[in-house]
């Protein structure tokens, strides 16, 4: 029996996703959160096999959450499910550690196999997104560019979001025109829209 934890903040699509796996003989449905940062305890008190996690979710985006799962439980496999298809997401999710990307359009008879194959140690990849990542390329964003264009999507002055990153209002000018150029936009605003759009953040 294949043990699974669901990590999604819609409870009706939790709800559905489990009732779905559920229905499979040799998959069980043994833990379900609504937030990111309740991953890792969850996965540590009830040791499941394969995490389905969703990426937007409160407390921890389902990439950060990734992360943390491979790095306190590695024995548990990572499929992430969700409803953003961005290449640049499944991109920033397979470095995070995660084994399969699909999105929440998948037929559940899909689904339950991309769980099997997850679980056996291969990898599970929505195939239209896989092509789209390769053409799109790497994440073309610094650390420090995506730092800045976070804090940008909130509407925060230069000075405020220098003082929030421990930088130089000069240096978080320098990142935002850097930012600009390589997302082919003309604000700030748009830029860290382009990048959201893309996944990048």
């Amino acid at each position: 029996m294949i043990r699974i934890l669901l990590a999604d903040d819609q409870a009706l699509v939790r709800g559905a996703l489990a009732s779905l796996l559920e229905l499979e003989e040799d998959l069980t449905v043994i833990s379900q959160v609504g937030r990111g940062d309740d991953v890792v305890p969850a996965a540590i008190s009830t040791r499941p096999d394969v995490a389905l996690i969703d990426i937007e979710m409160p407390g921890m985006d389902g990439i950060d959450a990734t992360k943390a799962l491979r790095g306190a439980l590695p024995s548990c496999r990572v499929l992430i499910v969700t409803t953003f298809g961005r290449p640049g997401y499944m991109r920033r999710a397979v470095e995070a550690g995660a084994s399969g990307f699909l999105v929440k359009d998948t037929p559940s008879e899909d689904l339950a196999e991309a769980v099997r194959r997850v679980h056996a140690g291969l990898r599970a990849f929505d195939p239209g997104l896989t092509e789209e990542s390769l053409v799109a390329g790497p994440n073309p964003l610094t650390g420090r560019e995506r730092d800045v264009l976070r804090a940008a999507e909130g509407g925060a002055p230069v000075r405020q979001i220098a003082t929030e990153l421990f930088l130089s209002p000069g240096t978080v000018r320098n990142h935002f025109s850097s930012a600009i150029g390589k997302t082919h936009t003309t604000t700030r605003a748009e830029a860290a829209r382009a990048a959201r759009d893309a996944g990048w953040l």
